[in-house]
Protein backbone atom coordinates (compact mmCIF):
# COMPACT_ATOMS: atom_id res chain seq x y z
CA UNK A 1 0.00 0.00 0.00
CA UNK A 2 2.79 2.42 0.91
CA UNK A 3 4.65 1.69 -2.31
CA UNK A 4 1.48 2.32 -4.29
CA UNK A 5 0.91 5.68 -2.54
CA UNK A 6 4.48 6.80 -3.09
CA UNK A 7 4.00 6.49 -6.84
CA UNK A 8 0.93 8.71 -6.93
CA UNK A 9 1.06 12.36 -8.01
CA UNK A 10 0.99 14.62 -4.95
CA UNK A 11 -2.64 15.69 -5.40
CA UNK A 12 -3.83 12.08 -5.67
CA UNK A 13 -1.63 11.13 -2.72
CA UNK A 14 -3.31 13.79 -0.56
CA UNK A 15 -6.79 12.80 -1.74
CA UNK A 16 -6.07 9.20 -0.79
CA UNK A 17 -4.56 9.61 2.65
CA UNK A 18 -6.99 12.39 3.64
CA UNK A 19 -10.04 10.76 2.09
CA UNK A 20 -13.01 12.59 3.65
CA UNK A 21 -15.26 9.58 3.08
CA UNK A 22 -13.05 7.31 5.21
CA UNK A 23 -12.80 9.43 8.38
CA UNK A 24 -14.90 7.07 10.48
CA UNK A 25 -12.85 4.05 9.41
CA UNK A 26 -9.81 5.36 11.32
CA UNK A 27 -9.02 5.75 15.03
CA UNK A 28 -9.28 9.03 16.94
CA UNK A 29 -6.28 10.83 18.46
CA UNK A 30 -7.93 11.60 21.82
CA UNK A 31 -10.08 8.52 22.18
CA UNK A 32 -10.25 7.64 25.88
CA UNK A 33 -9.85 11.19 27.17
CA UNK A 34 -12.78 12.85 28.92
CA UNK A 35 -13.28 16.64 29.00
CA UNK A 36 -15.81 18.62 31.05
CA UNK A 37 -17.03 21.79 29.38
CA UNK A 38 -18.40 24.13 32.07
CA UNK A 39 -18.80 26.93 29.58
CA UNK A 40 -21.10 29.36 27.83
CA UNK A 41 -21.13 31.62 24.77
CA UNK A 42 -18.17 30.97 22.40
CA UNK A 43 -14.66 31.18 23.89
CA UNK A 44 -14.86 28.29 26.35
CA UNK A 45 -17.24 26.05 24.40
CA UNK A 46 -15.16 26.01 21.23
CA UNK A 47 -11.98 25.19 23.19
CA UNK A 48 -13.65 21.98 24.39
CA UNK A 49 -15.32 21.28 21.06
CA UNK A 50 -11.96 21.34 19.23
CA UNK A 51 -10.88 18.45 21.48
CA UNK A 52 -14.15 16.71 20.71
CA UNK A 53 -13.34 16.84 17.02
CA UNK A 54 -10.17 14.89 17.84
CA UNK A 55 -12.09 12.17 19.63
CA UNK A 56 -12.24 13.25 23.27
CA UNK A 57 -15.49 12.56 25.09
CA UNK A 58 -16.66 16.10 25.82
CA UNK A 59 -19.45 16.52 28.36
CA UNK A 60 -21.07 19.95 28.25
CA UNK A 61 -22.82 21.07 31.45
CA UNK A 62 -25.65 23.58 31.03
CA UNK A 63 -28.32 25.26 33.12
CA UNK A 64 -31.32 22.93 33.52
CA UNK A 65 -34.14 23.17 30.98
CA UNK A 66 -33.13 26.27 28.98
CA UNK A 67 -29.39 25.68 28.65
CA UNK A 68 -26.67 28.26 28.27
CA UNK A 69 -27.40 31.81 27.03
CA UNK A 70 -25.83 31.35 23.59
CA UNK A 71 -28.72 29.12 22.61
CA UNK A 72 -31.02 32.15 22.89
CA UNK A 73 -29.13 35.37 22.24
CA UNK A 74 -27.68 35.40 18.75
CA UNK A 75 -29.04 36.50 15.35
CA UNK A 76 -31.85 34.44 13.81
CA UNK A 77 -32.63 33.23 17.32
CA UNK A 78 -34.29 29.84 17.65
CA UNK A 79 -35.14 29.52 13.96
CA UNK A 80 -34.23 25.92 13.27
CA UNK A 81 -32.93 23.59 15.96
CA UNK A 82 -36.05 22.41 17.83
CA UNK A 83 -36.64 21.63 20.61
CA UNK A 84 -34.26 23.41 22.97
CA UNK A 85 -35.12 20.66 25.48
CA UNK A 86 -37.88 18.21 26.24
CA UNK A 87 -39.03 20.61 28.96
CA UNK A 88 -39.46 23.42 26.42
CA UNK A 89 -40.57 21.80 23.15
CA UNK A 90 -41.81 25.10 21.73
CA UNK A 91 -38.45 26.86 21.90
CA UNK A 92 -35.41 26.20 19.78
CA UNK A 93 -31.68 26.83 19.63
CA UNK A 94 -30.03 29.54 17.57
CA UNK A 95 -27.87 28.31 14.66
CA UNK A 96 -24.97 30.32 16.11
CA UNK A 97 -24.74 27.80 18.94
CA UNK A 98 -23.61 24.95 16.73
CA UNK A 99 -20.23 26.31 15.63
CA UNK A 100 -18.78 26.06 19.15
CA UNK A 101 -20.43 22.87 20.36
CA UNK A 102 -19.74 20.05 17.91
CA UNK A 103 -19.55 16.42 19.03
CA UNK A 104 -20.46 17.01 22.67
CA UNK A 105 -22.66 15.21 25.17
CA UNK A 106 -25.15 17.57 26.81
CA UNK A 107 -26.10 17.29 30.47
CA UNK A 108 -27.63 19.73 32.92
CA UNK A 109 -26.54 20.67 36.43
CA UNK A 110 -27.20 23.59 38.76
CA UNK A 111 -23.77 23.99 40.35
CA UNK A 112 -25.15 26.08 43.21
CA UNK A 113 -27.39 23.40 44.71
CA UNK A 114 -25.89 21.17 47.43
CA UNK A 115 -27.08 17.98 45.74
CA UNK A 116 -25.33 19.00 42.53
CA UNK A 117 -21.87 19.20 44.09
CA UNK A 118 -21.67 15.45 44.68
CA UNK A 119 -22.57 14.81 41.06
CA UNK A 120 -20.08 17.41 39.89
CA UNK A 121 -17.22 15.93 41.92
CA UNK A 122 -18.16 12.48 40.64
CA UNK A 123 -17.66 13.76 37.10
CA UNK A 124 -14.44 15.57 38.03
CA UNK A 125 -12.99 12.42 39.60
CA UNK A 126 -13.37 10.60 36.28
CA UNK A 127 -12.29 13.44 34.00
CA UNK A 128 -8.95 14.22 32.34
CA UNK A 129 -9.47 17.90 31.57
CA UNK A 130 -11.96 20.67 32.23
CA UNK A 131 -12.54 24.12 30.80
CA UNK A 132 -14.71 26.90 32.21
CA UNK A 133 -15.24 30.54 31.34
CA UNK A 134 -17.53 31.91 34.03
CA UNK A 135 -16.39 35.20 35.60
CA UNK A 136 -13.15 35.02 37.61
CA UNK A 137 -13.65 33.45 41.02
CA UNK A 138 -17.22 32.27 40.38
CA UNK A 139 -16.46 28.58 40.80
CA UNK A 140 -14.37 29.29 43.88
CA UNK A 141 -17.32 31.11 45.46
CA UNK A 142 -19.42 28.05 44.71
CA UNK A 143 -16.75 25.88 46.39
CA UNK A 144 -16.00 23.97 43.19
CA UNK A 145 -12.86 25.83 42.02
CA UNK A 146 -9.51 24.35 41.05
CA UNK A 147 -8.42 23.75 44.65
CA UNK A 148 -11.49 21.65 45.34
CA UNK A 149 -11.25 19.83 42.00
CA UNK A 150 -7.56 19.08 42.55
CA UNK A 151 -8.35 17.42 45.88
CA UNK A 152 -10.83 15.14 44.14
CA UNK A 153 -8.60 14.50 41.11
CA UNK A 154 -4.90 15.54 41.31
CA UNK A 155 -4.45 14.60 37.63
CA UNK A 156 -7.05 16.98 36.24
CA UNK A 157 -5.92 19.57 33.68
CA UNK A 158 -8.10 22.62 34.22
CA UNK A 159 -8.31 25.69 32.02
CA UNK A 160 -10.08 28.91 32.87
CA UNK A 161 -10.54 31.32 29.98
CA UNK A 162 -12.21 34.69 30.07
CA UNK A 163 -11.95 38.39 29.43
CA UNK A 164 -9.11 39.99 31.37
CA UNK A 165 -7.69 37.08 33.37
CA UNK A 166 -7.86 36.06 36.99
CA UNK A 167 -5.65 38.83 38.35
CA UNK A 168 -4.67 42.40 37.54
CA UNK A 169 -6.50 45.74 37.93
CA UNK A 170 -9.03 44.82 35.24
CA UNK A 171 -9.81 41.30 36.39
CA UNK A 172 -13.48 42.12 37.06
CA UNK A 173 -14.11 44.06 33.87
CA UNK A 174 -16.80 42.52 31.70
CA UNK A 175 -15.73 41.32 28.30
CA UNK A 176 -16.87 39.59 25.18
CA UNK A 177 -15.46 39.42 21.67
CA UNK A 178 -15.88 43.03 20.52
CA UNK A 179 -14.79 44.41 23.90
CA UNK A 180 -11.71 42.21 23.73
CA UNK A 181 -10.77 43.67 20.35
CA UNK A 182 -11.41 47.18 21.66
CA UNK A 183 -9.35 46.85 24.85
CA UNK A 184 -6.50 44.93 23.24
CA UNK A 185 -5.71 47.69 20.76
CA UNK A 186 -6.77 45.91 17.56
CA UNK A 187 -9.35 48.54 16.62
CA UNK A 188 -6.70 51.23 16.59
CA UNK A 189 -5.56 50.08 13.16
CA UNK A 190 -8.47 48.09 11.71
CA UNK A 191 -11.05 50.06 9.80
CA UNK A 192 -11.36 52.80 7.25
CA UNK A 193 -8.18 54.52 6.24
CA UNK A 194 -7.15 57.85 7.64
CA UNK A 195 -8.12 60.93 5.72
CA UNK A 196 -6.37 64.25 5.43
CA UNK A 197 -7.99 65.56 8.65
CA UNK A 198 -8.87 62.43 10.59
CA UNK A 199 -7.50 59.13 11.78
CA UNK A 200 -10.26 57.17 10.05
CA UNK A 201 -12.80 55.15 12.01
CA UNK A 202 -12.66 51.56 13.23
CA UNK A 203 -14.44 48.50 11.94
CA UNK A 204 -15.15 45.40 14.00
CA UNK A 205 -15.01 41.89 12.64
CA UNK A 206 -18.62 40.76 12.28
CA UNK A 207 -18.00 37.20 13.53
CA UNK A 208 -16.69 36.25 16.97
CA UNK A 209 -13.20 35.77 15.59
CA UNK A 210 -11.43 36.57 18.87
CA UNK A 211 -13.39 33.90 20.73
CA UNK A 212 -12.83 31.18 18.15
CA UNK A 213 -9.13 31.88 17.68
CA UNK A 214 -8.32 32.23 21.39
CA UNK A 215 -10.38 29.11 22.00
CA UNK A 216 -7.97 27.27 19.71
CA UNK A 217 -5.05 28.49 21.84
CA UNK A 218 -6.83 27.23 24.96
CA UNK A 219 -7.29 23.78 23.44
CA UNK A 220 -3.62 23.75 22.44
CA UNK A 221 -2.64 24.55 26.03
CA UNK A 222 -4.92 21.80 27.29
CA UNK A 223 -3.17 19.31 25.00
CA UNK A 224 0.17 20.51 26.39
CA UNK A 225 -1.13 20.02 29.94
CA UNK A 226 -2.27 16.48 29.15
CA UNK A 227 1.06 15.65 27.52
CA UNK A 228 3.00 17.01 30.51
CA UNK A 229 0.83 15.02 32.91
CA UNK A 230 1.01 11.76 30.97
CA UNK A 231 4.69 11.82 30.04
CA UNK A 232 6.49 13.99 32.62
CA UNK A 233 4.81 14.75 35.94
CA UNK A 234 1.87 12.44 36.54
CA UNK A 235 -0.11 15.38 37.94
CA UNK A 236 -2.48 17.91 36.46
CA UNK A 237 -2.17 21.58 35.67
CA UNK A 238 -4.17 24.76 36.11
CA UNK A 239 -3.89 27.59 33.67
CA UNK A 240 -5.80 30.60 32.50
CA UNK A 241 -6.10 32.33 29.17
CA UNK A 242 -7.23 35.94 28.85
CA UNK A 243 -9.22 36.67 25.73
CA UNK A 244 -8.10 40.29 25.74
CA UNK A 245 -4.47 39.35 26.24
CA UNK A 246 -4.93 37.18 23.16
CA UNK A 247 -6.20 40.27 21.38
CA UNK A 248 -2.90 42.00 22.03
CA UNK A 249 -1.14 39.16 20.17
CA UNK A 250 -3.00 40.25 17.05
CA UNK A 251 -1.53 43.73 17.12
CA UNK A 252 1.50 42.04 15.48
CA UNK A 253 4.25 44.57 14.68
CA UNK A 254 2.35 47.62 16.01
CA UNK A 255 3.73 47.22 19.55
CA UNK A 256 7.44 46.75 18.72
CA UNK A 257 7.12 49.52 16.12
CA UNK A 258 5.90 51.92 18.80
CA UNK A 259 8.44 50.65 21.33
CA UNK A 260 11.41 51.19 19.04
CA UNK A 261 10.39 54.31 17.12
CA UNK A 262 7.40 55.91 18.84
CA UNK A 263 5.39 55.49 15.63
CA UNK A 264 1.74 54.57 16.21
CA UNK A 265 0.27 52.35 13.52
CA UNK A 266 -2.93 53.84 12.11
CA UNK A 267 -5.82 52.59 10.00
CA UNK A 268 -5.22 52.13 6.32
CA UNK A 269 -8.46 50.46 5.31
CA UNK A 270 -8.39 47.93 2.47
CA UNK A 271 -4.90 48.85 1.34
CA UNK A 272 -1.55 47.72 2.72
CA UNK A 273 0.97 49.82 4.60
CA UNK A 274 3.85 47.49 3.74
CA UNK A 275 3.47 46.60 0.06
CA UNK A 276 1.76 48.14 -2.92
CA UNK A 277 -0.20 47.07 -4.86
CA UNK A 278 -1.83 44.73 -2.33
CA UNK A 279 -5.40 45.68 -1.51
CA UNK A 280 -9.12 45.41 -2.14
CA UNK A 281 -10.64 47.36 -5.01
CA UNK A 282 -14.27 48.02 -5.84
CA UNK A 283 -15.75 46.87 -9.12
CA UNK A 284 -18.56 48.83 -10.70
CA UNK A 285 -20.99 46.07 -11.65
CA UNK A 286 -22.90 43.42 -9.75
CA UNK A 287 -22.35 39.78 -10.63
CA UNK A 288 -26.09 39.20 -10.23
CA UNK A 289 -27.79 42.41 -11.41
CA UNK A 290 -31.27 40.84 -11.54
CA UNK A 291 -31.18 39.30 -8.07
CA UNK A 292 -33.29 40.68 -5.26
CA UNK A 293 -30.85 39.43 -2.62
CA UNK A 294 -28.72 42.27 -1.17
CA UNK A 295 -25.61 40.07 -1.00
CA UNK A 296 -25.88 39.39 -4.73
CA UNK A 297 -27.03 42.82 -5.88
CA UNK A 298 -24.08 44.73 -4.49
CA UNK A 299 -21.16 45.63 -6.71
CA UNK A 300 -18.31 43.19 -6.30
CA UNK A 301 -14.84 43.60 -4.83
CA UNK A 302 -11.54 42.06 -5.80
CA UNK A 303 -8.14 41.65 -4.14
CA UNK A 304 -5.29 42.72 -6.41
CA UNK A 305 -1.60 42.05 -5.82
CA UNK A 306 1.19 43.48 -7.95
CA UNK A 307 3.93 44.64 -5.63
CA UNK A 308 7.03 43.74 -7.64
CA UNK A 309 8.28 46.41 -10.01
CA UNK A 310 7.65 44.14 -12.99
CA UNK A 311 4.09 43.23 -11.99
CA UNK A 312 3.26 46.82 -11.10
CA UNK A 313 4.38 47.94 -14.54
CA UNK A 314 2.22 45.25 -16.18
CA UNK A 315 -0.78 46.28 -14.11
CA UNK A 316 -0.43 49.96 -14.94
CA UNK A 317 -0.10 49.17 -18.65
CA UNK A 318 -3.16 46.95 -18.44
CA UNK A 319 -5.36 49.65 -16.91
CA UNK A 320 -4.09 52.25 -19.36
CA UNK A 321 -1.95 54.19 -16.90
CA UNK A 322 1.66 53.61 -17.97
CA UNK A 323 2.39 57.09 -16.63
CA UNK A 324 1.83 55.80 -13.07
CA UNK A 325 4.07 52.86 -13.83
CA UNK A 326 6.88 55.27 -14.62
CA UNK A 327 6.05 57.74 -11.86
CA UNK A 328 6.10 55.04 -9.16
CA UNK A 329 8.59 52.68 -10.72
CA UNK A 330 10.19 51.61 -7.43
CA UNK A 331 8.32 50.06 -4.54
CA UNK A 332 9.66 52.63 -2.07
CA UNK A 333 7.95 55.29 -4.14
CA UNK A 334 4.54 53.65 -4.52
CA UNK A 335 4.16 52.36 -0.95
CA UNK A 336 3.96 55.95 0.32
CA UNK A 337 0.48 57.10 1.32
CA UNK A 338 0.22 59.82 -1.32
CA UNK A 339 1.18 57.36 -4.02
CA UNK A 340 -1.43 54.81 -2.95
CA UNK A 341 -4.07 57.53 -2.93
CA UNK A 342 -3.38 57.96 -6.64
CA UNK A 343 -2.78 54.33 -7.62
CA UNK A 344 -5.88 52.62 -6.15
CA UNK A 345 -8.43 55.11 -7.57
CA UNK A 346 -6.85 54.55 -10.99
CA UNK A 347 -7.37 50.79 -10.64
CA UNK A 348 -10.99 51.30 -9.57
CA UNK A 349 -11.55 53.60 -12.53
CA UNK A 350 -10.52 50.67 -14.74
CA UNK A 351 -12.89 48.36 -12.84
CA UNK A 352 -15.99 50.60 -12.86
CA UNK A 353 -17.60 48.83 -15.85
CA UNK A 354 -16.66 45.29 -14.82
CA UNK A 355 -17.88 42.55 -12.49
CA UNK A 356 -15.42 40.94 -10.08
CA UNK A 357 -15.39 37.78 -12.22
CA UNK A 358 -14.61 39.73 -15.40
CA UNK A 359 -11.86 41.62 -13.59
CA UNK A 360 -10.37 38.38 -12.29
CA UNK A 361 -10.28 36.86 -15.79
CA UNK A 362 -8.54 39.93 -17.18
CA UNK A 363 -5.97 40.09 -14.40
CA UNK A 364 -5.28 36.35 -14.47
CA UNK A 365 -4.77 36.38 -18.25
CA UNK A 366 -2.11 39.04 -17.83
CA UNK A 367 -0.36 37.26 -14.95
CA UNK A 368 -1.63 39.57 -12.22
CA UNK A 369 -2.57 37.88 -8.93
CA UNK A 370 -6.19 38.57 -7.97
CA UNK A 371 -9.03 37.04 -5.99
CA UNK A 372 -12.69 38.09 -6.08
CA UNK A 373 -14.25 38.54 -2.65
CA UNK A 374 -16.92 35.87 -2.29
CA UNK A 375 -20.16 35.98 -0.34
CA UNK A 376 -21.17 33.23 2.08
CA UNK A 377 -23.51 31.92 -0.61
CA UNK A 378 -20.66 31.72 -3.10
CA UNK A 379 -18.33 30.09 -0.57
CA UNK A 380 -20.99 27.46 0.18
CA UNK A 381 -21.00 26.50 -3.49
CA UNK A 382 -17.24 26.58 -4.07
CA UNK A 383 -16.07 23.24 -5.46
CA UNK A 384 -12.74 23.50 -3.66
CA UNK A 385 -14.28 23.62 -0.16
CA UNK A 386 -16.86 20.97 -1.01
CA UNK A 387 -14.29 18.53 -2.39
CA UNK A 388 -12.01 19.00 0.62
CA UNK A 389 -14.91 18.46 3.02
CA UNK A 390 -14.37 21.85 4.67
CA UNK A 391 -18.02 22.83 4.12
CA UNK A 392 -21.02 20.77 3.17
CA UNK A 393 -24.22 19.05 4.08
CA UNK A 394 -24.16 16.84 7.14
CA UNK A 395 -26.85 14.35 8.04
CA UNK A 396 -27.01 15.10 11.75
CA UNK A 397 -28.36 12.21 13.87
CA UNK A 398 -30.80 14.54 15.65
CA UNK A 399 -31.58 17.48 13.36
CA UNK A 400 -31.27 15.95 9.91
CA UNK A 401 -29.60 17.76 7.01
CA UNK A 402 -27.53 20.70 8.19
CA UNK A 403 -25.19 22.75 6.01
CA UNK A 404 -22.20 23.58 8.16
CA UNK A 405 -18.46 23.99 8.58
CA UNK A 406 -16.64 20.74 9.16
CA UNK A 407 -13.14 20.17 10.54
CA UNK A 408 -10.56 22.50 9.02
CA UNK A 409 -7.42 20.36 9.12
CA UNK A 410 -6.45 16.90 7.91
CA UNK A 411 -4.70 13.99 9.63
CA UNK A 412 -3.79 10.83 7.75
CA UNK A 413 -3.91 8.22 10.54
CA UNK A 414 -6.29 9.62 13.19
CA UNK A 415 -8.37 12.34 11.54
CA UNK A 416 -10.73 14.75 13.28
CA UNK A 417 -14.37 14.43 12.36
CA UNK A 418 -17.85 15.86 12.83
CA UNK A 419 -20.23 13.47 14.62
CA UNK A 420 -23.12 15.82 15.36
CA UNK A 421 -23.63 19.58 15.37
CA UNK A 422 -25.14 19.64 18.88
CA UNK A 423 -28.11 18.32 20.83
CA UNK A 424 -30.98 19.63 22.99
CA UNK A 425 -30.38 20.69 26.57
CA UNK A 426 -30.02 17.69 28.88
CA UNK A 427 -30.42 15.16 26.09
CA UNK A 428 -27.60 13.01 27.48
CA UNK A 429 -28.51 13.18 31.18
CA UNK A 430 -29.61 9.56 31.19
CA UNK A 431 -26.55 8.14 29.46
CA UNK A 432 -23.82 10.20 31.17
CA UNK A 433 -25.19 10.17 34.69
CA UNK A 434 -25.80 6.43 34.50
CA UNK A 435 -22.58 5.43 32.73
CA UNK A 436 -20.15 7.86 34.39
CA UNK A 437 -21.76 8.59 37.77
CA UNK A 438 -23.68 5.39 38.39
CA UNK A 439 -27.04 7.08 39.04
CA UNK A 440 -30.24 5.15 38.50
CA UNK A 441 -33.04 6.26 36.21
CA UNK A 442 -35.18 7.00 39.26
CA UNK A 443 -32.49 9.20 40.81
CA UNK A 444 -32.08 11.07 37.53
CA UNK A 445 -35.83 11.69 37.19
CA UNK A 446 -36.03 12.90 40.79
CA UNK A 447 -33.15 15.35 40.38
CA UNK A 448 -34.55 16.61 37.07
CA UNK A 449 -37.86 17.31 38.80
CA UNK A 450 -36.02 19.37 41.43
CA UNK A 451 -33.99 21.09 38.68
CA UNK A 452 -30.76 19.91 40.28
CA UNK A 453 -30.03 18.54 36.82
Amino acid sequence: MTEHLDKLPFEDYCKTIFNKDALFDKPESLNGYRVLSCTQYILGPCAAAYLGELGAEVIKIEVPRLGEPMRHCSPYNETWFYPVSRWNPGRGTSPAFQGANHNEYFVTLDYRKPEAKEIFYNLVQKTDAMVWNYRPGTFDRWKIGYGACKEVNPRIVLAWCGGFGGFGPGRNWASYDILGQAKGGVFSFTGHRAGRASAGFPSKHTTWIMDYSIGMLVSTAMLAGLYWRDTVSGVGNYFECSQVQGSTRYTEYALPLWGRSGIVRMRWGNWDTEICVNGICACGLSSHPHSDHPAEKEEGYICVQAYTDEDFGKLMNLIGRPDLGKKYHTHDDRVEAKAQEEIYPAIEEFLKDKTKEEANRIFTTKGIISQPLVTVLEAANTDHWLERGALGWYDDPYYGDVFTQKVMYKMSESPPRLKHVHRPVGSDNEEIYQRVCGLSSEQIREMEAKEVI
